[in-house]
């Protein structure tokens, strides 16, 4: 299946082997990942200078020079107090276009924390990140560190509005709410992933409101979380990944609409 949400940048100027002191750079957090000092210091430790390489720079229509992809680099340079860094220098991009390039130059390479790239991803104004982060706000919602108002499954979500859009995301975060309340455990990446699964496949066929009462009526979210990873992993007999955990709870799911009802209106998987 393509991807629905390409990374895109326009074409622009590009200057390569450009020396830079290392003072003059800077740092705009938002198109940029969150500095990881003690990584910082282990590259500083066990620097050789010669190995540095070539960093990315963005310089702006006002000269100002901020770093893309190398920020740890930069940040080791600077403890072992070498003044000078070579350099990739993108002309005359926006912080919009810094962070897109950004998320390019780490598709394939170190990858940022799920959570910095979706931070970026907003900075970059890329509509999966825009799209998701609209269904979020919608629900009182945002990204972060699981808890009672903040959803940390940001692949998973991320991944929902991918394959089917952010209505699906919207809906999925009230079902799962409606079913559980708010809490930290409502907002489990599998669980998400499952109903995400479910309305995805076969939401034109789903009233939303009888989804969440056959949810909630079952088990509370700690108990479906235990339940989804114990099938997953058989028992604790193999291996699982999140695919199949999502996938489990799909089932499970499917075998709770489908429970009490004729053959004829049924889903079948």
């Amino acid at each position: 299946m393509p991807k629905r949400y390409p990374y895109a940048l326009r074409e622009h100027k590009v200057v390569h082997g450009v020396q830079i002191p290392v003072e003059e750079l800077k740092i705009d957090d938002k198109a940029q990942r969150t500095l990881n000092k003690q990584r910082a210091m282990g590259i500083a430790n066990n620097l050789v200078p010669e190995a540095v390489g070539t960093i990315v720079v963005s310089q702006r229509p006002n000269g100002d020079r901020y770093i893309v992809d190398g920020m740890h680099r930069w940040h080791a340079c600077k403890l072992r107090a070498i003044p000078h860094l070579v350099a990739e220098v993108h002309h005359d991009l926006d912080q919009q276009e810094e962070a897109v390039l950004f998320l390019i130059k780490n598709r394939e390479s170190s990858k940022p924390t799920p959570l910095d790239e979706y931070k970026i991803g907003l900075t970059a104004e890329l509509p999966l990140f825009v799209d998701t982060e609209s269904a979020l706000v919608k629900r009182n919602l945002s990204m972060g560190s699981t808890g009672t108002n903040t959803v940390g499954a940001v692949a998973g979500v991320l991944r929902i509005t991918d394959l089917y859009g952010p209505e699906i995301l919207e809906r999925t975060l009230k079902v799962a709410e409606d079913a559980w309340g708010r809490t930290k455990e409502t907002w489990d990446g599998m669980l998400l992933g499952g109903i995400g699964m479910f309305l995805g496949r076969h939401g034109d066929h789903v009233d939303d409101e009888v989804l969440a009462a056959k949810l909630g009526r079952k088990d509370p979210a700690f108990r479906w979380r235990a339940n989804i990873t114990a099938l997953a992993s058989a028992g604790g007999t193999q291996h699982s990944g999140t695919g199949s955990r999502v996938s489990t709870c799909y089932q499970l799911i499917l075998g709770e609409w489908n429970k009490g009802r004729r053959a004829e209106n049924r889903i079948a998987a």
